[in-house]
């Protein structure tokens, strides 16, 4: 899967990095002409690499102000797949590996132990705040940030996922995630959609108050089963 040209890759891959924009929002983060990100932008919305909404795809509808409010560009999966590499396969291939030759748990313990050293590349210590966890998750890559929910919640919204290529066939990726997750905020917390289930944007709902019942552990008794396909 190829992009239209060298400048509409340049677009398509501001918007892995830095989630859902507009065409004037795009102009400025890449020093382009609006004319000049329109003309990319549709040549990729052709292409089936990115889609137009009217409003960014979760949170709150923003408030109407005066004329036409401006079209919102996302990437569909197609063109996720188009900025991925070829180390998906590799991992995908160690995957399939490990799952035929030593079943579901060999498979939920490499993930249990990918999220902890994602948790400690974060750097963010115990209880750390939504605002916090989402920074730090953009630094590695996750072009996170954080909506509000009301009086009682927050919204993590995860506009980029460097592994969603092996979670879509490995859920068991995203489990653990989400669970290393509510250890580092000390919440429970919950995900509602997944970049790797087709969703355009990860996002979980984490209360503004720390659990103050339980002190979330580093693993889990929480057993995955999965089939194996030949």
């Amino acid at each position: 899967m190829e992009f239209p040209g060298e400048a509409s890759e340049r677009v398509a891959r501001t918007l892995l990095e830095h989630g859902p924009q507009t065409a004037a929002e795009l102009a400025e983060l890449l020093s382009m002409t609006s004319a000049g990100v329109r003309r990319h932008l549709a040549a990729l919305v052709e292409g089936g690499f990115v889609v137009a909404h009217e409003r960014v795809p979760y949170g709150p509808a923003p408030k109407r102000g005066r004329g036409r409010p401006g079209n919102v560009f996302t990437l569909t999966a197609h063109g996720r797949a188009a900025c991925g590499s070829s180390s998906d396969d590799l991992a995908l291939a160690a995957l399939r590996y490990l799952a035929a030759e030593h079943g579901a748990e060999a498979v939920v313990g490499f993930a249990r132990d990918r999220a902890r050293s994602l948790a400690d590349q974060l750097n963010v210590g115990s209880s750390g705040s939504p605002e916090e966890v989402a920074a730090a998750l953009t630094s590695v890559g996750y072009a996170a940030e954080v909506q509000p929910l009301g009086d009682l919640a927050v919204q993590l919204c995860q506009h980029n996922c460097p592994v969603v290529g092996v979670a879509r066939e490995f859920p068991e990726i995203c489990e653990a995630e989400t669970a290393e997750l509510a250890r580092l905020l000390n919440r429970h917390v919950t995900r509602l959609a997944t970049l790797a289930h087709g969703d355009e944007v990860c996002t979980t709902v984490i209360p503004l108050s720390p659990s103050t019942e339980q002190q979330f552990p580093r693993t889990s008794p929480h057993r995955t089963q999965r089939r194996v396909s030949a």
